[in-house]
């Protein structure tokens, strides 16, 4: 959505042509199995780099993400400069050996697996390589060497075997990280929460040009090539160099394994699927969402199934976590039809063949709803699902950017819901800035309608600065029955799931432009009890 004060400007950057287009695909391919890492007892599939590290090339930090029982996937970027200009962060145009390590201590005393990863100038010289042969349900540490030089130790950890009892899972949601909106104070408090599970649930970068009228981060300086709307490739790769400079986001990726989604800024503001909001020709857009997809994947700890293939790119998947937690990874900005023209009551975004979700996720969705079998489900995803009038009179206007825009593809999900005998649903969101708690209701018309679940949006960790307790929004937000809390502050949620039940911390600070430890506080906490859903707020 657009949060924005600035204006929005088409750029001067000329797009790849139909050439470029096709063999970014390609490039992409080759470049990812000597990404993703072999054992260093392994067969070798690509000979030795002999590729040159300028000087310290860790500058982006480690992550790791996607845990399973047996493996995760690791990741960094080797950026010596990494707000070159180029966007190659300071490398030379050659393939370099990064090596790694994982252990069961800090002190790599105990390492149980060795691997060596090959960074190609193709790939940003970013890594994926994916760990196996882990042991479910463990904390482990990792770290890379590239040249003589030694990254930070990384902390992840597995997930726990498939329906093996799980006495409790920690995990923390956040989104919208506009860099230059304001200092990412809350991930300085996030990184204390000792989590399990880090979602986050889209819009990493924006897209938009930053000058002085959205520079609000105090203290901070840019040069005139960050002053463009992002289109290229070369411009994504150095807004993700930009927003990961923050030394707070690279202490929360080293801290616990991510699980990453995105929303629109990732591309354009209110893209869906194939369409721009500002006129650029399905081909021309088609062409920027290939760049901008292969920049999320080199930039994003995600596994070698999720690389893109030219403008598409599979990011819906399942984590499951022991018997605890079943979680849906959903994808609502790459299948979306688009923005309807009727937006009245009874208008387009009524229709029964409209989705959010498009065909090949929807029945995704419903089978993995259908073979669910954890106490918890979860939907990790981007925009609110919840009913929301945004008219606080007697009439009635919706979003339709949110599923208020697509209440068919609701409807069957709710329905899937119930079908299946769905009990215990959670649903995390990010995109709109704010801290928000709603139920979800079988009949958003109705108040006494049966509640089927819980959606907990989480509010921004930078994006629209300071923010405050109320806003213009608040009284809009709090005229729906279903919703049970707004803090238009920025910050993130803490969540404590057992088998019995799901407590929720909405975590904030007061402020964010100026970089001084703002302290953290809990808005609000509410429960969820297994069995019987809806929010319970608590003191």
């Amino acid at each position: 959505m657009t949060h924005e004060g600035a204006a929005v400007s088409e750029p001067d950057e000329v797009l790849p042509n139909r050439r470029d287009f096709l063999t970014l695909a390609g490039l992409t391919t080759a470049a990812v199995a000597l990404g993703s890492g072999v054992p260093v007892n392994a067969a070798q599939t690509a000979a030795p780099s002999r590729g040159r590290v300028p000087s310290e090339p860790f500058t982006l930090g480690v992550a790791s993400g996607d845990p399973e029982p047996t493996s995760v996937v690791l990741w960094t970027r080797l950026a010596p400069d990494a707000l070159a200009a180029d966007g190659h962060g300071g490398m030379p145009r050659e393939n370099v050996d990064v090596h790694y390590e994982v252990a069961e201590d800090e002190r790599f005393s105990r390492v149980v697996h060795r691997g060596r990863a090959v960074a190609t100038p193709e790939l940003a010289h970013a890594v994926h390589p994916e760990v196996e042969g882990l042991r479910p349900g463990r904390e482990y540490f990792y770290r890379f060497r590239a040249g003589d030089h030694l990254s930070p130790v990384g902390r992840t950890r597995t997930a726990p075997e498939r329906g093996e009892a799980v006495n409790e899972l920690r995990f923390a949601s956040a989104s919208c990280q506009a860099w230059y909106h304001g200092h990412f104070t809350a991930y300085r408090h996030l990184a204390d929460e000792d989590v399990d599970l880090v979602f986050f649930l889209g819009d990493y970068v924006y897209e938009y040009a930053i000058n002085e009228g959205n520079l609000w981060r105090q203290g901070v300086a840019l040069g005139p090539e960050h002053n463009a709307t992002v289109r290229t490739l070369e411009q994504y790769r150095l807004r993700y160099a930009l927003f990961k400079t923050d030394p707070h986001l690279q202490r929360v990726h080293a801290l616990a394994p991510w699980v990453s989604t995105w929303d629109d800024h990732e591309v354009q503001n209110n893209y869906a699927d194939a369409h721009s909001q500002y006129g650029i020709s399905v081909p021309d857009f088609e062409r920027q969402r290939a760049v901008a997809y292969r920049a999320y994947y080199e930039n994003l700890p995600l596994r070698r199934s999720t690389l893109p293939h030219g403008p598409d790119m599979r990011l819906y998947r399942r984590l499951r976590w022991g018997s605890l937690a079943d979680v849906h990874v959903l994808d609502t900005r790459q299948y979306r039809d688009d923005f309807p023209e009727d937006t009245s009551a009874g208008g387009e975004h009524t229709d029964p063949g409209r989705s959010i979700l498009g065909r090949d996720q929807e029945r995704w969705l419903e089978q993995g709803l259908r073979r669910s079998t954890a106490t918890w489900t979860m939907l990790a995803q981007q925009v609110v699902m919840a009913q929301i009038d945004r008219d606080t009179g007697p009439g009635r206007t919706f979003s339709m950017d949110q599923w208020d825009g697509f209440t068919a593809n609701r409807d069957r999900v709710f329905d899937a819901v119930r079908r299946y005998g769905i009990d215990n649903l959670v649903v995390l969101t990010g995109d709109i800035h704010r801290h928000v708690a709603a139920d979800l209701k079988a009949d958003f018309t109705d108040p006494a309608s049966a509640t089927i679940g819980s959606e907990l949006v989480v509010g921004s960790v930078g994006s629209d600065g300071d923010g405050a307790v109320r806003d213009n929004y608040t009284d809009l937000w709090l005229s729906n029955p279903h919703v049970k809390f707004y803090d238009g502050r920025r910050g993130y949620l803490v969540g404590t799931m057992t088998s019995r039940e799901l407590t929720a911390e909405y975590k904030v600070v007061d402020h964010i432009e100026r970089d001084d430890a703002a302290p953290v506080s809990t808005s609000a906490r509410f429960g969820i009890e297994a069995g019987s859903p809806g929010l319970k707020r608590e003191a």
